[in-house]
């Protein structure tokens, strides 16, 4: 089986001391791992890793919205200057997030519209943090979706009502280890939505899944547990959803 992790920060510090973590993930037939940027501060690791690994650690370009300060201009400028020089498979991981602080809101929803246009412009997907703010992230989509916009709306965690909306928008849901966790309002969504609609996701070094939760940090060799979950959820084969979050993926990112 082949599986795609569309969401890891391989190059975390926590992850980088790991020498056998992309190996590891290739073992277990997790050939793409594509990398979102955060900020300037990670740019450098990540494109590391992308030389080693060229047909499996695949760089974004982004400014994540919990990085937007004081001098997310000169962030966005940073950014938008790499991608004259490196080829990129999406604009990410762009998007909002209430739910640490409320004080750049105006600043990310400024940011958060800047680098979709980028998107638009360079034919790039989008990747979408929309922590605590999924809805807001959903109006910002429609409102610039002109028909040529694509991408994931990564760690989804919202309602049923909220991924029909972002189905509606021609956008998948990133699905990760939170839907191992017990007491969680997300497997009762993903089984409600069909296959067709979801990519796999670990946003390692976070949210490792059960059985690993609390226990060591996330990794991208930890996709196929992800994906065993939503067949269980789904009664299907673990092979059907390899099979079909793979070719989504590949949907969404440029060859």
């Amino acid at each position: 089986m082949r599986f795609t992790d569309t969401h890891t920060h391989l190059y975390d510090e926590r992850l980088m001391a790991d020498d056998g973590q992309i190996e590891r993930a290739i073992d277990a037939g997790v050939t793409k791992m594509y990398m979102p940027n955060c900020d300037r501060h990670t740019i450098d690791n990540m494109l590391l890793l992308a030389d080693k690994w060229p047909m499996n650690c695949l760089p974004m370009m982004g400014l994540h919205p919990c990085y937007v300060k004081e001098n997310y201009k000169e962030e966005l400028a940073i950014a938008a200057d790499w991608f004259q020089k490196t080829k990129f498979y999406a604009v990410g991981e762009i998007g909002l997030d209430y739910y640490w602080d409320m004080t750049f809101k105006a600043q990310q929803v400024e940011a958060f519209e800047t680098q979709i246009d980028w998107a638009l412009q360079y034919d790039l997907p989008i990747v979408i943090h929309s922590r605590e703010s999924t809805q807001d992230c959903i109006d910002i989509v429609r409102k610039k979706q002109n028909g040529k916009l694509r991408g994931i709306f990564h760690c989804f965690s919202g309602t049923l009502d909220e991924a029909n909306q972002i189905i509606a928008l021609g956008f998948y849901l990133g699905i990760g280890g939170v839907v191992t966790y017990k007491n969680n309002t997300l497997a009762d969504v993903v089984k409600e939505v069909s296959l067709e609609h979801i990519v796999l996701e670990t946003d390692a070094p976070y949210l490792a899944p059960v059985p690993y939760r609390g226990k060591t940090k996330n990794q991208s060799s930890f996709i196929p547990i992800i994906a065993e979950k939503i067949a269980e959820l789904k009664g299907c084969p673990v092979s059907e959803v390899a099979a079909i979050t793979t070719a989504n993926a590949e949907k969404v990112f440029p060859v």
